[in-house]
């Protein structure tokens, strides 16, 4: 202004160029701290999501690793337990003594001839039927021993398949289970993503607003500096006018 009074408008000039290039540098020292502040807040909005996923994998899997490991124990013990249950149950059936044997007709009828020849005094032929006799009577005892034998086998498999039965609805529980917990970890997951964006979106809006705000008033310091002494003695008049 002193240049311009004394009529130096070289000297005006160069030093409206000093000023005009020092608002610049001002303005843009002003934008890159905004811009680098800004960039660190989303930084930070990053690193802290990035911290809590870790940490939200990290609870799951072990989680997760110790559902399976109680799992696997109590497959474990229930495989133990069945072991010891069939062996008590075999061990009680094959002490169940063999049912009275219940011979054949055929094998009656022999019996009563023989006893009848004794009586007779016909020893030979009652030695010849009671030998007959004696290879039904030991033909029928070995039958009714295997079919003892098939019936002890026939029970045991009934009690295998019960504990078959049983350790399968243990593996459709926990595998029920695991589903549930995938389920729920994929919600959670669900949940922590969308918490994130939420908070991204409003760090983003929160900071256009302050770039527009930034703008808006670099702008208006920007008009109000570039504008004429005249102009601005003439809306300073018309202002006091007013």
């Amino acid at each position: 202004k002193n240049c311009e009074r004394q009529g130096k408008y070289v000297e005006a000039e160069i030093a409206k160029n000093r000023l005009e290039e020092l608002r610049q540098h001002e303005e843009n020292r002003r934008r890159e701290a905004m811009r680098s502040r800004q960039i660190a807040e989303r930084l930070g909005v990053e690193e802290a999501h990035m911290l809590e996923f870790q940490q939200f994998n990290a609870l799951w899997d072990k989680r997760m690793a110790e559902f399976e490991q109680k799992s696997a124990d109590l497959e474990e013990a229930m495989k133990e337990r069945h072991g010891a249950e069939l062996m008590e149950y075999i061990k009680n059936a094959q002490s169940e003594p063999l049912r009275k044997p219940k011979f054949s007709k055929e094998l009656l009828n022999l019996r009563k001839i023989q006893q009848t020849l004794a009586k007779q005094k016909e020893y030979a032929e009652a030695h010849k039927i009671k030998l007959k006799a004696d290879n039904l009577e030991a033909f029928e005892l070995e039958k009714m021993r295997n079919q003892h034998q098939m019936r002890l086998s026939n029970v045991v498999e009934k009690f295998k398949a019960k504990q078959t039965a049983e350790l399968q609805a243990l593996r459709k529980r926990v595998q029920t289970g695991r589903e549930e917990q995938k389920k729920q970890r994929q919600l959670d997951l669900e949940r922590l993503l969308q918490r994130y964006q939420n908070v991204k979106s409003e760090l983003e809006s929160q900071q256009n607003i302050e770039r527009i705000r930034a703008e808006k008033f670099m702008n208006y310091h920007l008009s109000s500096k570039t504008m004429s002494p005249h102009a601005s003695r003439q809306e300073s008049t018309a202002s006091v006018g007013k």
